[in-house]
Parts: structure tokens; C-alpha cells; sequence
């Protein structure tokens, strides 16, 4: 199982790059997570749009969700150029966005509920809830070898996602904060918190993402080996992580 960055930052994105994203391929399968700002741009250089298969949307913010629009205009016209193929955008029913997006013949919506299990492709899906403003599914990616992915998308900390992320091969954690920025900003965690997540749930590797505007990023992985000793990084974009 391959992960992918398409972007890295959080809010907004920076010159030429994309908010936080991740493409997660595995036995000819391309499922997306998150569809934010500057997505399409960064994923048309690795894949053609026609080559995607599903996307989830973890919740619905506009980094998270501000090109899920120009992905059906990208459909639209791709299907006119070359054979039809539709695309599924997996999301929660628990905002009115969603009902605001109506299928058609070249995407289809459908919901995905908290704390469920569903296959996609080759993969099981798990979700859960996490502790952000606006309601957001943390996805846990398994596919038939075992091997298992989980992208906490936004949240403060929250001790159902040590549970949640247990034994992951792979976390790829939000890390909006510093550590001195703790409890005063919503909705997310530091480096040093995406660190102890890593290190309460026991998993192999932590992937940074969902990157602030501001310091230096660097000292990110700093707080998160503080409490964590395995393998940390930020996320590159499109740099290949192999699960």
C-alpha cells in the first residue's frame, strides 16, 4: 500500500501547494482522502483524474472540501473526452453541504457513518469521531494483507483515538500547533500531542500533516519525537510511503 501527500498545509494553501491530502493506492485502487484547496492541481502530477476511483471527505471545512466542485467539473469534462467512468465521494450526512451535493452520471455521493466498517475498493474503512468545531471522521485504511493507515484529519486530542489508532503500521497525524499554543486553539493538536498519540496507540511510523503558516515547521518533529521514539516526519508531497 502506497500514501502520497498531495498537500501538507492546513487552512489555506501555501504558493503552489495544497492543503492536507492524501491519495492511498493499493491493488490498482486510487482512493483520495480529503479534496481540499489545490488538490486537483498537485494529483494531476501523479495520477490522470480519470485514473482516480473514490475519495473521503472527512469533514467540511473548506481545506478539506474547496475542490470537490472542480472534481465534478473535472468529471464532467473528462467523460465527455474519453470512456465514462463515475467517481464516489464518500462524506457524513451530518452537515447540510452534503445534502447539497447532488449525484450525477459522473460522481456519485453516498454517506459514511461514524464508528462503522465499510469496504472501499480493496480496503476496509473504519472511522471515528474526533474533537474539532465542525463534526470530522479520523479513516482507518486496511487493506487484505493487514495492513493498516490512520489519518486522525482534524482534532484536538481525544482518548477514543488512541484506541482507534492502535497497532497502525502507519499514523499520519494533524499537527497544527506548537507545543506553547496547547489548549488555545481549537480543534487541534501540536507535535508534541500527535507524539504521545503515536506513542499511547503503539504504532510503527508518525507522519505529520495539516502544517501551521507560521515558525518553523521543523521543530514539529522535535515536539513529536519528544514522545514518541519511533520514526517521525513531516509529510513530503508526493514523496511514496510504503505500508
Amino acid at each position: 500500500m502506497k500514501i502520497i501527500p498531495i498537500g501538507i498545509w492546513g487552512g489555506y494553501p501555501k504558493a503552489n501547494g495544497a492543503t492536507s491530502s492524501f491519495l492511498v493506492i493499493d491493488d490498482g485502487f486510487h482512493l483520495l482522502i480529503d479534496c481540499g484547496s489545490g488538490v486537483l492541481a498537485s494529483l494531476q502530477q501523479i495520477i490522470p483524474i480519470q485514473t482516480l476511483d473514490a475519495v473521503i471527505i472527512t469533514h467540511y471545512h473548506h481545506d478539506h472540501v474547496a475542490d470537490v466542485g472542480v472534481l465534478k467539473y473535472a468529471k464532467l469534462v473528462q467523460n465527455q473526452l474519453q470512456e465514462q467512468k463515475s467517481i464516489t465521494v464518500y462524506a457524513h450526512a451530518k452537515d447540510k453541504t452534503f445534502f447539497q451535493w447532488k449525484s450525477t452520471e459522473d460522481i456519485i455521493f453516498q454517506v459514511i457513518e461514524e464508528e462503522t466498517e465499510q469496504e472501499i475498493g480493496p480496503f476496509t474503512i473504519r472511522t471515528a469521531v474526533t474533537n474539532h468545531p465542525a463534526y470530522c471522521l479520523a479513516v482507518q485504511i486496511e487493506n487484505r494483507e493487514g495492513k493498516k493507515v490512520t489519518f486522525t484529519s482534524d482534532t484536538a486530542w481525544k482518548d477514543e483515538l488512541v484506541t482507534f489508532a492502535e497497532g497502525s503500521d502507519l499514523l499520519v497525524s494533524e499537527s497544527n500547533l506548537y507545543e506553547h499554543l496547547e489548549g488555545k486553539i481549537p480543534g487541534h493538536l501540536s507535535g508534541r500531542e500527535a507524539g504521545k498519540l503515536a506513542h499511547a496507540a503503539n504504532v510503527k511510523q508518525l507522519l505529520l500533516t495539516h502544517l501551521p503558516h507560521f515558525g518553523n515547521v521543523k521543530d514539529l518533529e522535535g515536539e513529536a519525537q519528544s514522545e514518541f521514539d519511533g520514526p517521525v516526519s513531516l509529510a513530503v508531497v508526493h514523496r511514496e510511503y510504503e505500508v
